[in-house]
């Protein structure tokens, strides 16, 4: 099985910064797209940014220029850099990752447990 953890979220006040982290365990053959997605109380779930194994990311326009999502392969991990965050950024932030468990399976959809973010004004 594969396991996904997050880690680093918090409070911070508008205008700071919080880093998350998401580290997958298990036993796989391979990670390919991982992601960041948020829900705030009421709303949807939406995607935040996603980058693929070869690092090529894409973010969604609320985001762009604030966060950056980046990876370590060998740790298996995957970042979400968050500066000038402001109160709408408030949410549980949720990793997710597309998983080959074998080279002759198709890839799979994994989320971890989430990790609270909140920015007061």
């Amino acid at each position: 099985q594969v396991q996904l953890v997050e880690s680093g979220g918090g409070l911070v006040q508008a205008g700071g910064s919080l880093r998350v982290s998401c580290v997958a365990s298990g036993s796989f053959f391979s990670i390919n797209d991982m992601a960041w997605y948020r829900q705030a109380p009421g709303k949807q779930r939406e995607l935040v940014a996603r980058i693929s194994s070869g690092e090529s990311t894409n973010y969604a326009d609320f985001v762009k220029g604030r966060f950056t999502i980046s990876r370590d392969n060998a740790k298996n991990t995957v970042y979400l850099q968050m500066n000038n965050l402001k109160p709408e950024d408030t949410a549980v932030y949720s990793c997710n990752a597309k998983v080959r468990l074998k080279i002759i399976m198709n890839e799979l959809s994994y989320w971890g447990q989430g990790t609270q973010v909140t920015v007061s004004s």
